[in-house]
C-alpha cells in the first residue's frame, strides 16, 4: 500500500470526506514536505474504490458536483493490516513514521500497536539513527562538522531522537 493509499484510508476512517478535504488533510499532515495534487488524489481514491476498500459518491452542493469517499470494511482492514506490518523504510524515515503514528489507534489490540512502537524503538535506540555521512557512508557527529547550520540540524535532530525515544519508552512501559 501506498503512503498516500494509507494515508486516505487513515483519514476516510475518521469520517466520510470529498477528495478536495482529503488534500487538505493530506497537506496537513506532511506540513511544507509535500503538496498534493488532484492527480495525486484522483487515481488512488480510484484504485481504493476498484479494490472495494472505500466507496465513492458524486454529491452535487451549491451547483458543484463533488466526490465524497466512505470507508468500506475491508478497507478499514486493509488499513489495519498495513499499520501492523508497518516495517522497513515506513518505520525509519520520519515523514512515513509520522503517518503510521497518525493512524495507529485504528490499530484495535494495544499488542499490535505496541509491536509496531518496539519497532521504532529498536531502530531509533540501535544508535544508527543520524543525520549527516561522510563520503565513506560513515556517519558524522558533532565533532566532525564545523558549519554551525549542519551542526544545529544534528543537535535539533538528536533532541527529537532523544524525545521520541523518551516517549515510546513510556508508551511501552521500558524502563530509562
Amino acid at each position: 500500500m501506498s503512503l498516500i493509499e494509507m494515508m486516505i484510508l487513515g483519514f476516510l476512517s475518521e469520517k466520510t470526506m470529498c477528495g478536495y478535504e482529503l488534500r487538505k488533510k493530506m497537506e496537513q499532515l506532511q506540513g511544507d514536505m509535500r503538496r498534493f495534487s488532484d492527480g495525486a488524489i484522483y487515481p488512488a481514491t480510484g484504485r481504493l474504490a476498484k479494490a472495494g476498500l472505500i466507496s465513492e459518491q458524486t454529491d452535487v452542493r451549491d451547483g458543484r458536483q463533488r466526490h465524497l469517499f466512505t470507508l468500506e470494511p475491508a478497507g478499514r482492514e486493509a488499513l489495519v493490516e498495513a499499520l501492523k506490518t508497518a516495517d522497513g523504510f515506513i518505520l525509519t524515515d520520519f515523514n512515513r513514521w509520522r503517518v503510521v503514528l497518525t493512524f495507529l489507534s485504528v490499530v484495535p489490540d494495544k499488542a499490535d500497536r505496541d509491536a509496531v512502537l518496539r519497532r521504532r524503538y529498536d531502530f531509533l535506540s540501535g544508535g544508527d539513527v543520524h543525520f549527516f555521512y561522510c563520503d565513506a557512508g560513515n556517519p558524522l557527529s558533532l565533532d566532525h562538522i564545523d558549519d554551525p547550520y549542519r551542526r544545529g540540524l544534528i543537535a535539533v535532530h538528536d533532541a527529537q531522537v532523544a524525545a521520541e525515544l523518551d516517549w515510546l519508552r513510556s508508551m511501552l512501559g521500558i524502563e530509562a
